[in-house]
């Protein structure tokens, strides 16, 4: 389950021309907007930041615009080592220090005992379920006695976030769920990116568009989907870990 030979990843160095940083700035200015209104409507708004590009688009927004809005990532235990480097420069750039959940280890022990160091390989159920340990729990603890949360979700990401709103109803964690990068484009995501010089994970130059656990995650080839290398031997129209899950 070795990931593809590729060389770098373009879309981190898209060309600024004046359209392109136009659009930054006014998807920006709506992101922001957005973010003051969830946050003056739900003072307990909470941002689930997992890293990610698009989440470190949002980290230096509540960040340097001083929004105000609490932040935390998980740490599954199983993280590539550029995520964690990514972590020390988040709190060295931001002067924060971030909250971190981890799994329960219990949990995470009698899985492993059970049914082996790597099951998730092995069906979907034994990934959901090894995804349910590390991720889901640790970010409904993250969630509980909140009433409304922020993700960096974009709808162009996977076949399973089409509709995603700016924002919606979560009937999982049974709270409100805002999306201010719903509309955003990939280009518009690294162009902001560029032009503020936020900090991001190395892996994304090295054609890991999208980054979980290291053993989920592979590079994704030319012309692949950017969620293709999330879960790679499942069904592409399925592949979701559990913290954003559609009903309807």
């Amino acid at each position: 389950m070795l990931p593809p030979v590729v060389a770098g990843n373009s879309a981190t160095r898209p060309t600024l021309d004046a359209a392109l940083c136009q659009a930054v700035e006014q998807r920006t200015q709506a992101a922001v907007a957005l973010l003051q209104s969830a946050r003056s409507a739900f003072p307990d708004l909470v941002f689930a930041n997992s890293l990610g590009a698009e989440d470190m688009v949002l980290t230096d927004l509540i960040c340097s615009r001083q929004l105000g809005i609490v932040m935390f990532s998980l740490d599954t235990g199983r993280l590539p080592p550029e995520t964690y480097s990514l972590m020390a420069a988040v709190e060295a750039r931001y002067g924060i220090h971030l909250n971190l959940f981890f799994p329960e280890a219990t949990a995470v022990e009698s899985y492993v005992r059970e049914h082996g160091i790597n099951a998730f390989y092995r069906s979907v159920e034994l990934r959901k379920a090894c995804c349910g340990l590390r991720k889901v729990e640790p970010l409904r603890r993250a969630l509980s006695g909140r009433g409304a949360w922020v993700t960096g979700l974009r709808a162009a990401q996977s076949t399973t976030r089409t509709t995603l709103a700016l924002r919606e109803y979560d009937p999982t964690f049974g709270l409100e769920k805002f999306n201010p990068l719903a509309e955003w484009s990939e280009a518009e995501v690294w162009a902001y990116i560029r032009i503020h010089e936020v900090p991001y994970n190395a892996l994304h130059d090295q054609f890991y568009p999208s980054i979980g656990c290291a053993p989920c995650t592979r590079a994704v080839a030319i012309g692949e989907d950017i969620r293709a290398g999330r879960w790679w031997w499942e069904d592409a129209a399925l592949k979701e870990c559990g913290l954003h899950i559609k009903t309807s």
